[in-house]
């Protein structure tokens, strides 16, 4: 297991992203003052964010299915948690978007290789402390996945 997005697993059998990219703002506001520099005062983060680019090859790594499962996901306009395989704990994230381009194609039109990115956004305000009851709910759910999976 890479990564979880909820009930969701990415690995060999699912996607596989060939990167991780991840960006975090911070806020801060400036207020101009008459012979100095203007004023700066922090306001907070900012805007938390994680693309995923990869390369899907259905039957080598990968089903086409798991893009339309990332899709109902984020269809639900619900957050999920996002943990790695290491078991770190992200935070709640909503997926943004999802880009798709199909490439080498079989006769009867089936793409052989698949580029991909999954755009998320962090909804959770940096309070992982209140991830412990829903991780432990999660947490099951991974299992019987990676299970399933494996």
């Amino acid at each position: 297991m890479m990564m979880a997005l909820g009930s969701f697993v990415f690995g060999l059998p699912t996607l596989v992203y060939q990167e991780f990219q991840r960006s975090t703002e911070w806020r801060h506001a400036s207020t101009s003052r008459i012979g100095t520099n203007p004023a700066s005062q922090f306001l907070g983060r900012g805007e938390d964010t994680i693309s995923l680019p990869g390369t899907m090859l259905p039957g080598l790594a990968g089903s086409p299915v798991s893009l339309d499962l990332l899709r109902r996901m984020a269809d639900t306009g619900k957050a999920w948690p996002l943990i790695g395989g290491t078991g770190k704990i992200y935070g709640i994230w909503v997926v943004t978007s999802i880009s798709e381009t199909q490439q080498i194609f079989f006769e009867d039109g089936t793409p052989r290789r698949y580029e991909f990115t999954i755009n998320l956004k962090r909804i959770d305000d940096g309070r992982i402390d209140m991830l412990g009851s829903l991780v432990g709910l999660v947490g099951g759910a991974l299992r019987g996945a990676l299970g399933r999976l494996l």
